[in-house]
């Protein structure tokens, strides 16, 4: 988190930005607790911010209801046409604008091959995830025949076992093992991020492949990561346009086109695993924990 705040930091300073001279930051954190968001959303906006930065559908989704004035520049955030959040990619309308992800099953299933490219005798893969895309019961059974497809075109069984609180950890390491499975695959919300020590330890112990979201977990100790990568010069670009008089509704939103591959080989050795060279070559350098 450190790298990321101060990569941030770096590229407002790029612009001309000093904090606490041209710029001032409120900083806010769910800490995991999704419920959270709106109080915390409806806490900036009445001390009236210039823009709001939130990552997470559930987060953004809180924003605009929070406020209809205050421009809202968004990333980590799946589908947010479908959501509602944007009219469109092109032309956003409203408040917000910002970065969004690439389709939340396709980066599933990128994790999923990504594993069985490292393990692949997997068959059984336990996704530990959480409903912090706040969708309903609808939304979730959409998504899980989406991904279900592709879990069967590549050969494993993944049912899911939820962790939406950390008082949740015990029985949801319970419920895990129940599942006997071979492997682990992580969402990248809250609540796992939070937790990435306690579940890194817990694949290592009962040597479990397991794949994340990003670099955290596998800094953590987890076997690998993958997800978006955060292009932190199009998000300050987003708040500089806006700082300097730019509309959101007119900033079209970008899908992001990075990804950030991540691997662990001090875990891949505890666990008798061999990364390929055909994985190793796709991870930046200062992405591989030797």
């Amino acid at each position: 988190m450190a790298r990321i705040w101060n990569s941030i930091l770096g590229e407002f300073g790029r612009l001309g930005y000093v904090e606490g001279k041209n710029l001032a930051f409120e900083m806010r954190a769910a800490d995991g607790e999704a419920e959270r968001y709106p109080e915390l959303a409806a806490d900036l906006a009445r001390l009236k911010v210039d823009v709001i930065v939130v990552g997470t559908d559930a987060g953004v989704r809180a924003a605009k209801a929070a406020t209809a004035q205050i421009p809202i520049v968004m990333y980590g955030v799946t589908d947010p046409v479908g959501f509602g959040v944007i009219a469109s990619y092109a032309r956003p309308g409203g408040n917000v604008t910002g970065l969004a992800e690439g389709s939340f099953s396709a980066i599933h299933l990128k994790r999923l091959e990504l594993l069985k490219a490292i393990a692949p005798k997997v068959k059984r893969v336990v996704w530990l995830q959480g409903n912090f895309h706040g969708l309903d019961a609808a939304q979730r059974e959409v998504r899980r025949k989406e991904i279900e497809a592709g879990n069967q075109a590549l050969g494993a069984s993944v049912p899911s076992v939820y962790l939406n609180v950390r008082e949740d950890f015990e029985r949801a390491r319970a419920e895990v093992l129940r599942e006997r499975p071979d492997a682990l695959i992580l969402s990248p919300n809250p609540i796992n991020r939070i937790l990435r020590n306690e579940i890194a330890a817990f694949a290592l112990e009962h040597r479990l492949p397991a794949v994340g979201g990003g670099r955290a977990h596998v800094e953590a100790g987890l076997l690998a990561g993958f997800g978006p990568g955060t292009p932190i010069r199009d998000l300050v670009g987003y708040v500089d346009k806006i700082l300097r008089g730019a509309k959101p509704g007119d900033l079209a939103v970008v899908e992001s086109s990075t990804f950030d591959l991540s691997v662990n080989l001090r875990t891949a050795a505890a666990l008798g695993l061999t990364v390929p060279e055909s994985v190793l070559v796709r991870a930046a350098p200062d992405a591989i924990v030797r």
